[in-house]
């Protein structure tokens, strides 16, 4: 399932996207974050949408704008409009979609906590209800031993047979063994990634799981966007949006993607379990979350014992996601 490319993500794809078909040069007039959610407040003040950007009698509108967006800037970016049908065009053909804040589909729990933070755009490969389905974050360093990894397989084993989905990064170590251990007990996985989705959705292994419906690629990025350490710790925050509640299997201390996501959930949304495994060798980095406010996870041996940590941590769910 698929969502339908709507005039509102089309015209937040040419405010803010690089539209990376082929060799062609990201433009430097690109809105950042900041800049598309004064724009977008404007615009609601106005009491107009995105997508009346790209009407044929817009220029009132653009000037109307031009108190928060130069309008020549604006211009600029709406002109795209070629290579943004060259890269649509690209999209479908590896059956990738890209919904917009502005669209009924875009998660709810994501928009929620996470307000004007949420990226404005979210491209993606795979059924779209997984973004609803909540479930269990798994997270992890990309160096770990061979323990942490059978560990985090194990956990995304376990989700599986409770019937909860299993989110992650996808990066190395940590977050691949979780996922691979949910995708091999005929699981579902959503994975948030912060580079390289379109080579991600290649994969001959992905896309078979894929197309089967146990797997849902997304990220913030353009598909074609390589690997930033930016990124990679952009993406954190909205692994833990996602999710019921999250449990962190190795972290550095004070430095790294998976230390510094996990910090900023303790602090924003206390309400939403982070865990740390508490059992194999010692971790400096596992003993700091702890202090800052993270729960040892009380590994549960079957299903029924997840439930019921389910059941304990979920109660402020609803109240968490609109808070």
């Amino acid at each position: 399932m698929a969502p339908k490319l709507s005039l509102n993500t089309q015209a937040i794809l040419l405010l803010t996207a690089p539209l990376m078909a082929g060799h062609a040069p990201s433009s430097p007039d690109l809105l950042t974050l900041v800049e598309y959610n004064f724009l977008a407040r404007h615009l609601r003040e106005l009491q107009c949408r995105p997508a009346d950007l790209l009407a044929a009698d817009g220029g009132e509108l653009l000037r109307a704008c031009q108190p928060v967006i130069e309008e020549g800037r604006l211009q600029r970016l709406l002109a795209r409009g070629f290579l943004l049908s060259q890269v649509i065009e690209r999209w479908e053909a590896r059956a990738i979609w890209v919904m917009s804040r502005a669209d009924a589909e875009y998660p709810r729990r994501m928009k929620g906590r996470l307000k004007e933070d949420a990226p404005p755009l979210l491209y993606g490969c795979g059924d779209i209800r997984l973004l609803e389905s909540g479930g269990l974050a798994v997270v992890g360093s990309r160096h770990v031993d061979e323990a942490v990894m059978e560990y985090a397989m194990a956990v995304g084993n376990l989700a599986t047979r409770c019937g909860k989905t299993l989110l992650s990064g996808g990066a190395k170590g940590g977050d691949q063994a979780a996922m691979a251990g949910a995708l091999e007990a005929g699981g579902k996985v959503l994975g948030v990634l912060g580079d390289s989705l379109e080579k991600s959705a290649m994969n001959r292994d992905h896309r078979n799981v894929i197309m089967g419906g146990q797997l849902l690629l997304i990220s913030p990025h353009d598909p074609g966007t390589g690997f930033t350490v930016g990124n990679a710790m952009q993406r954190n925050k909205l692994i833990y949006a996602l999710a019921d509640a999250a449990l962190v299997v190795s972290s550095d201390s004070n430095k790294g993607g998976t230390w510094s996501g996990a910090v900023e959930q303790l602090g924003r949304f206390p309400r939403i379990p982070v865990y740390v495994r508490s059992t194999g060798e010692p971790s400096q980095g596992l003993d700091a979350l702890r202090e800052k406010g993270a729960l040892p996870w009380p590994n549960p041996r079957d299903t029924d014992e997840l439930e019921a940590l389910f059941s304990a941590t979920c109660r402020n769910r609803a109240e968490s996601i609109f808070s």
